[in-house]
């Protein structure tokens, strides 16, 4: 299992946001590309780095800064945040990024999606399939930054890009996301035995190094972290250990 330290970037700054709500915003005096060379330092072989600006508008607005870290710092970097086409997603590959999360671009247009897989290869991209409940209490993808719910089960769409020959899959519990609160342990178990061939990467609820110890039993391929190790809850390298 691998850990993913995130950076959040929102106007060149390192934030967390609670639940992905832009108006409740925890903003870091911490230098990105410091940041990331400290998580380099420490042992991370991968950064996980979101350009916020870009998810919600389209724009790729911090990403200069993402490509300095990933020219820079000596440590594999898969980023994403406003991919809405191929000339998108190559100005990602571009920079140096090693993986590029594609969310909505892939939900709303799964055949561009299914072209970018047969183009540059599974190993360059990773789906981001970011969910919450709806009333049915049916977890469904969400988004546009996530502030849309769209129709689409996330067990449908994971079972689909999976037979598709997608590798790689980003899942956030959205209700999770930057509080603190522990992650779906139920969920990543249920998406595992439902899509055993895919490598899913836990995003969300992080609190301690014992979320960890059970995300590794159940089978998860990445773990990504941001608040918990901002916060100082525990250390990038005790989560390596």
């Amino acid at each position: 299992m691998k850990i993913y330290p995130a950076i959040d970037l929102r106007g060149g700054r390192v934030v967390r946001l609670q639940k992905g709500d832009y108006d409740r915003e925890q903003r870091y005096e911490l230098d990105p590309l410091a940041l990331a060379r400290s998580y380099a330092e420490a042992g991370a072989e991968w950064l996980h780095v979101v350009d916020l600006d870009g998810a919600r508008s389209g724009d790729s607005a911090n990403l200069a800064a993402i490509e300095t870290i990933a020219n820079q710092v000596p440590i594999q970097v898969q980023a994403g945040g406003g991919v809405r086409s191929e000339a998108d997603f190559t100005r990602f590959i571009d920079a140096g990024v090693s993986r590029v999360v594609v969310g909505s671009f892939a939900v709303r247009d799964p055949q561009a999606a299914r072209a970018l897989l047969l183009r540059y290869g599974a190993d360059s991209l990773t789906l981001a399939l970011d969910a919450r409940v709806d009333e049915s209490q049916v977890f469904r993808i969400a988004t546009a930054g996530w502030r849309t719910l769209e129709s689409v089960a996330l067990d449908a769409m994971l079972q689909d890009f999976a037979a598709d020959g997608f590798a790689h899959f980003l899942v956030t519990d959205i209700d999770r996301d930057g509080m603190l609160a522990g992650p779906n342990v139920a969920l990543y178990q249920h998406l595992r035995a439902l899509a055993p061939q895919a490598a899913i990467l836990a995003s969300g609820g992080v609190q301690g190094l014992d979320d960890l110890a059970e995300l590794r039993e159940v089978g998860v391929a990445g773990v990504v972290i941001g608040k918990a190790l901002l916060d100082g809850r525990f250390s990038l390298t005790e989560a390596l250990a």
